[in-house]
């Protein structure tokens, strides 16, 4: 990750569609989340092709852990966690801002 890398801080790059993350690690980045679950969700073309109501998991973190472990590619990305806290990557500025907070 090249902004891990400018501020000088090790980055472990995980790819969820080799290795999803397990219902374990959604409840961990979940509960360290500091946007709204939701917007783990990414509501692309399969959301719709699957014909999913976003509002089905405005505020419900087990129906988005239960989607995202039917359907990994509707994960958002990319998910930054440090310690215990965890954001989406989205604006790429976020990155830099969080990283470098601690």
């Amino acid at each position: 990750m090249a902004v891990a890398e400018e501020l000088g801080i090790d980055a472990e790059v995980v790819l969820y569609i080799k290795t999803p993350p397990d219902r374990s690690a959604l409840e961990a980045i979940i509960a360290g989340l500091k946007d709204p679950v939701e917007d783990l969700v990414r509501k692309d073309s399969k959301f719709k092709k699957l014909e999913l109501d976003p509002e089905t998991f405005v505020g419900n973190p087990e129906a988005v852990i239960e989607i995202l472990l039917k359907h990994k590619q509707l994960l958002q990305r990319p998910v930054i966690v440090r310690g215990d806290e965890a954001i989406i990557g989205r604006p790429k500025a976020r990155i830099a801002e969080f990283l470098s907070a601690r």
